[in-house]
C-alpha cells in the first residue's frame, strides 16, 4: 500500500548482478495490479470469509499460491537456500500470519471498504520506521503534517465505533492496525533480507511458511469444526479462488517483483488507489454505507499518504555529500 519518489526509496531499489532496467508496459502492468487487482482484493475477503473461516482462507489462499510461484521457479532450475527460508520465514510471519491473518478476521466483522482505509495508513508507519532506521531520511514539515492527517482520519474512523459503543468494530479496526504495522515492517526488513532474488520464489515461498502458520493456528482456534462444505456458498468459493489466482499469485507477484525494481515508496502509492477501489465495490455490490466519517477518513487518508509520499527528505548531510560529489 504505497508510493511516489521519495528518499528512502531513491537508489534503494534492488538490482541484483545481471538485471535488467524494466520495461514501461512491464511496469505499467504491475501498478495495475497492485493499484486495482488488490483494490478490488478486499470484497473479495468479505464474500469469501461468509462461509469459510478467516484463517483457513487466507492459509489456503496461500499455500495454493505459493506453493504454485515456487514451484514455478522449481522448474526453471531455481533451488532455494536455507538462508532464504529463514528470510522468508521472518517475512512470512511479518505479511501473511499478522498482516493477513488480523485482515481476514476483521473483515467478518468490518466493512471492506472501511478495511481498505485503515490498510491505507501503511505509509505512516512506513516513514516512521525508515525515519528510524535510515541515515539517509528524514522527517519533513509535509511528513509530519502527513503523519497528523493519517492519524486523525484513522481516528475518525476508529474513534466514531468507541463512541458508539461498537465493540467488534473496534476490535476489527484494531486488529487491521496491527496488521499493518506488521506489514510495513516487512516493506522495511525485506530490503535488506536475504530474500531469493527469483522473482516468483520471492513471492511464493514466504506465503508458504505463511500459509502453514495460518493452518496450524486455524486448528487451534477451532476453525476447521466450523468448516462445512455444504455451507460453502458459490460466492465464497468463487471469491476464494479469485484471491488466489489474482490477489496472491498476479497482484503479489506483481508487489514484490515491483520491490525489487523501483522504490518501496513508489509501490507504497497503490495506498491511493485501493481504498477508492475498496469503497466503491463495497457500496456497489455489497451495500457498504457510505456517509460523511467513511469520506472525511478516505480524504484525510488519501492527503496523507501523498504528503508523505512528498514531503520525505534526505538528511543534510546525504545532500551535502551528492552535493561535493557532483562538484
Amino acid at each position: 500500500m504505497k508510493r511516489t519518489v521519495s528518499s528512502i526509496a531513491e537508489g534503494s531499489a534492488i538490482r541484483l548482478p545481471g538485471m535488467e532496467k524494466p520495461s514501461r508496459i512491464a511496469l505499467l502492468a504491475a501498478f495495475f495490479a497492485i493499484y486495482v487487482v488488490w483494490g478490488s482484493t478486499y470484497l473479495g475477503i468479505r464474500y469469501a470469509v461468509e462461509t469459510i473461516p478467516p484463517l483457513i482462507v487466507a492459509g489456503v489462499r496461500h499455500i495454493v499460491a505459493g506453493s504454485f510461484l515456487l514451484g514455478w521457479a522449481c522448474v526453471r532450475g531455481y533451488r532455494p537456500t536455507l538462508r532464504e527460508w529463514r528470510a522468508s520465514a521472518i517475512l512470512g510471519v511479518l505479511y501473511f500470519v499478522v498482516g493477513h491473518g488480523t485482515l481476514h478476521w476483521a473483515e467478518t466483522v468490518v466493512p471492506s471498504g472501511w478495511a481498505a482505509l485503515l490498510i491505507a495508513s501503511e505509509p505512516i508507519w512506513i516513514a516512521v520506521m525508515a525515519a528510524a532506521v535510515s541515515h539517509g531520511e528524514r522527517l519533513t514539515g509535509k511528513t509530519i503534517i502527513g503523519l497528523l492527517l493519517g492519524i486523525t482520519g484513522v481516528a475518525l474512523l476508529v474513534g466514531a465505533e468507541t463512541a458508539s459503543g461498537q465493540r467488534s468494530g473496534i476490535i476489527g479496526s484494531v486488529a487491521i492496525l496491527i496488521g499493518t504495522v506488521s506489514w510495513s515492517v516487512g516493506v522495511i526488513y525485506s530490503r535488506t533480507s536475504s530474500l531469493p532474488g527469483n522473482a516468483p520464489a520471492r513471492a511464493g515461498m514466504p506465503e508458504i511458511v505463511g500459509s502453514l502458520i495460518l493452518l496450524i493456528l486455524a486448528g487451534f482456534t477451532g476453525e476447521y469444526s466450523q468448516l462445512h462444505i455444504s455451507t460453502v456458498t458459490s460466492r465464497s468459493a468463487l471469491s476464494l479462488l479469485y484471491l488466489i489466482i489474482f490477489g496472491s499469485i498476479i497482484a503479489f507477484s506483481a508487489y514484490t517483483w515491483l520491490l525489487e525494481h523501483v522504490s518501496p515508496t513508489l509501490v507504497s502509492t497503490h495506498t491511493y488507489v485501493n481504498p477508492v477501489i475498496a469503497v466503491l465495490m463495497g457500496w456497489l455490490w455489497a451495500g457498504e454505507v457510505i456517509n460523511m466519517r467513511v469520506l472525511g477518513a478516505g480524504v484525510l487518508t488519501l492527503v496523507a499518504v501523498f504528503l508523505i509520499s512528498r514531503g520525505t527528505g534526505k538528511t543534510e548531510q546525504q545532500e551535502m555529500a551528492e552535493e561535493a560529489e557532483v562538484a
